[in-house]
């Protein structure tokens, strides 16, 4: 499917995350994107800030059995179970399509041990066409592994240790929102050497089928996203860019350029856009546009001016 070119020149819409240039803000979010080719005839890739692709772990995983999604008041809970073909097969066969895109591509990562995080890193050094690596550390919807990592700041900035020194691309970390402490927690992976912080992943949440009087999913609890959780993340977003000194970029229910235009003000240098993609596939695309409109409508010399720029 081709695609024309927008022929109205936009304003400057690129930001930097440390030593990751970015067109633009808008990037997709990873487990909502698949590994980008599902949405080729349906978005423009090469308009897009940077992709997110589906986290991989070193073995194949099958994920959990079904029901595995479940539609909730203004979001959804999913339990996939973090399903992924494996590095090999991502290395071999994804990657191929990847580094052809002209996007900058982050690989989110996911293990069980700091071991595996490692050693997950390292086969992922010098494949071409990784722009960075994203970090899952905070997974509610798998029996292990994930939720201790990102709740607890040990264990986090341990992991983010192990994967800054095995990476040859810049570290985002993806932090958990089930914490008492969101500034304790990014603060952790600051000093464990991350390059920046993406925030939030998924609340924890449950559905129960009355009738069957058993939880609608089969893992019973899973990760709650969408609109629902657009206020508790923007207000993490903002406690954790005044914190930190290395970049944020904004996760949670951002379904439209007002939406990513907040978490930018309220301190993101960029935004992820996630349960958005299955309602409307060309989610991304509209929010870019409607960024550049909003900054040439308020005669703005770059996006980076709205950068933190929330008045308190």
């Amino acid at each position: 499917m081709e695609f024309v070119k927008d022929h109205d020149p936009y304003p400057d819409l690129s930001v930097n995350i440390g030593s990751l240039e970015l067109q633009n803000p808008v990037m997709t979010a990873s487990g909502t994107f698949g590994y980008a080719r599902e949405f080729e005839d349906l978005v423009n890739l090469h308009r897009l800030g940077g992709i997110i692709v589906k986290g991989i772990s070193l073995e194949p995983r099958a994920g959990n059995p079904p029901q595995r999604i479940v539609e909730t008041p203004c979001g959804m809970l999913n339990a996939i179970g973090l399903q992924n073909v494996g590095v090999d097969r991502f290395i071999a066969e994804k990657m191929v399509y990847l580094k052809g895109i002209g996007v900058p591509v982050l690989v989110n990562i996911l293990g069980d041990s700091v071991e595996e995080y490692r050693q997950l890193t390292e086969r992922l050094r010098g494949v071409e066409g990784i722009a960075a690596l994203e970090v899952n550390i905070s997974c509610p919807n798998v029996k292990k592994g994930g939720v201790a990592f990102g709740t607890v700041p040990s264990t986090a900035a341990a992991v983010t240790e192990a994967v800054k020194k095995a990476a040859d691309v810049p570290v985002m970390v993806k932090l958990s929102p089930n914490v008492s402490d969101i500034v304790e927690m990014a603060k952790a992976v600051e000093g464990g050497g991350a390059d920046s912080i993406s925030l939030v992943n998924t609340l924890i949440g449950m559905a129960i089928d009355l009738k069957r009087r058993r939880p609608v999913l089969a893992n019973v609890i899973g990760g709650l996203s969408g609109p629902a959780i657009k206020p508790v993340a923007l207000r993490m977003v903002y406690q954790a860019a005044a914190a930190v000194d290395i970049p944020v970029v904004g996760i949670g229910g951002i379904e439209s350029a007002e939406d990513a235009l907040e978490f930018i003000l309220a301190g993101a240098t960029a935004v992820q856009i996630g349960t958005a993609n299955f309602i409307n596939p060309r989610v991304s695309e509209e929010v870019v546009d409607g960024i550049g409109d909003y900054v040439k409508a308020n005669k703005l010399a770059s996006i980076r001016e709205l950068i933190g720029a929330l008045e308190v």
